[in-house]
């Protein structure tokens, strides 16, 4: 039979090595926020031939002189704009639009345009937090009552909320990095994009301990190392099967579909690949670990190995 929780260290260090520069990239740049958290306006506009549109820089300077100093202007497409500044009312927006036409002589339309108060931006934050440590308590709640009947129930509940804080760990790194080097924010849809990971992450981990509870009965006699290593290879076609298929439609979205989306789907992507992987790699051996009190004998190997040199 294949042994997985045999090489269970070795896992552990693989998500060490995914999850640590991602941590060192969110301590140095942190997560570039949108407007859904800071608060402010975005502006799309589409100017009516890709040679009249201005250089980024023009329209920074445009904007200082209307009173809004710290604009950040990238392209979108051939022919559009994308600019972020602070809060903007809609009459202020008509002024702009206004200057913009005047001085480049073109007709330009508006694609998008939202403002979030600054309030507003901050409550949507403690929220968003709020709704992922609300996750975890239920999930950790709703697994330890559903294997109630099994010895230390809580250590399931717990397990997968370690597989499940793995993935967004992994999310969060990936988006302070690729936020950093592509300039994409953090907003509404990056939020929905992590809730839709957790789910994922933990509904893949409920399989595998579901087999190991239904093997613990029929099994009663093996060791439990065996025993979970038997539930994750009887799970082992279906995790894969049921998260390729999700993971091919997103890749595909990532490929084949619009700019609009493709953080969205890209975030979902990574979370899924992740979750596929704590799921099976890192939940189950962590029962292990937790079952033998292995930590007990981390140092002493240590000690052991210093006295034999």
């Amino acid at each position: 039979m294949l042994n997985i929780v045999k090489n269970r260290y070795l896992y552990f260090g693989i998500s060490l090595l995914v999850i640590i520069p991602g941590l060192i990239a969110l301590a140095l740049w942190g997560l570039p926020l949108a407007i859904d958290f800071t608060g402010g306006s975005l502006l799309e506009i589409e100017f009516e031939a890709a040679s009249t549109i201005p250089q980024t820089a023009e329209v920074v300077e445009l904007y200082k002189q209307l009173g809004y100093p710290d604009a950040l202007v990238q392209t979108s497409g051939q022919s559009s704009l994308i600019v972020r500044s602070k809060h903007m009312e809609e009459s202020e927006k008509g002024a702009l639009i206004k200057a913009l036409e005047e001085k480049y002589n073109a007709s330009i339309t508006v694609l998008r345009f939202e403002s979030v108060g600054p309030s507003v931006g901050k409550e949507v934050a403690t929220r968003a937090a709020g709704a992922v440590a609300l996750a975890a308590l239920a999930i950790t709640g709703y697994i330890t009552y559903a294997f109630r009947g099994v010895p230390h129930a809580v250590r399931y509940g717990v397990s997968a909320i370690i597989a499940m804080l793995h993935d967004v760990a992994v999310v969060i790194g990936v988006e302070a990095i690729i936020g950093h080097y592509l300039g994409w924010e953090v907003d509404s849809l990056f939020l929905t994009a992590l809730l839709t990971v957790i789910g994922f992450s933990v509904h893949d981990s409920i399989v595998v301990f579901d087999r190991i509870r239904e093997n613990s009965m029929i099994y009663r006699r093996l060791p439990y190392e065996t025993l979970v290593n038997h539930s994750i290879v009887q799970t082992l076609d279906r995790s894969i099967n049921t998260q390729l298929t999700v993971m091919l439609t997103l890749l595909s979205l990532v490929l084949f579909g619009g700019v609009t989306i493709k953080h969205f789907v890209l975030i979902l992507l990574i979370g899924v690949f992740s979750g596929t992987y704590s799921s099976i790699f890192n939940a189950a051996p962590i029962l292990i670990v937790w079952e033998n009190k292995e930590w007990r004998n981390w140092f002493r190997r240590k000690k052991a190995n210093e006295i034999a040199s």
